[in-house]
């Protein structure tokens, strides 16, 4: 249900974008070792308004598997832990306390292996 809703949401993101790329989707996120659905986000993204900060998308390794993490772009906002399937896992942080939705209290602590997968380098 999580992976319908999240994939349902990068849809609609870039449905709703009010600049529409006409280029196609650039050769080096084709070219990236990540679930498809990462390289879509990637290019949902690049579709969008450019973020501040800019927006950026890791990996790591937790509990054994590599996951995605997707910073907050502002304030109050939850980042978003997806795993290999693109499933969201949890917010680790952000949100009012910015401590993220409590449902892995150990990932900042247990993961390891970061890797920037991507960020926004448009001027």
């Amino acid at each position: 249900m999580r992976k319908i809703i999240l994939i349902s949401l990068v849809a609609l993101c870039a449905c709703n974008s009010s600049k529409k790329s006409t280029q196609p989707i650039d050769v080096a996120v084709k070219q990236m070792d990540v679930p498809e659905c990462i390289k879509t986000l990637i290019v949902t993204y690049k579709k969008e308004q450019k973020q501040n900060p800019p927006r950026s998308i890791y990996s790591y390794t937790y509990n054994g598997k590599t996951v995605y993490y997707v910073p907050a772009i502002c304030c109050d906002q939850y980042s978003n832990l997806l795993d290999g399937d693109c499933n969201l896992m949890a917010h680790p942080d952000g949100g009012i306390t910015g401590k993220g939705d409590g449902k892995l209290p150990d990932f900042k602590t247990a993961r390891t292996n970061e890797k920037l997968i991507w960020t926004d380098d448009r001027e």
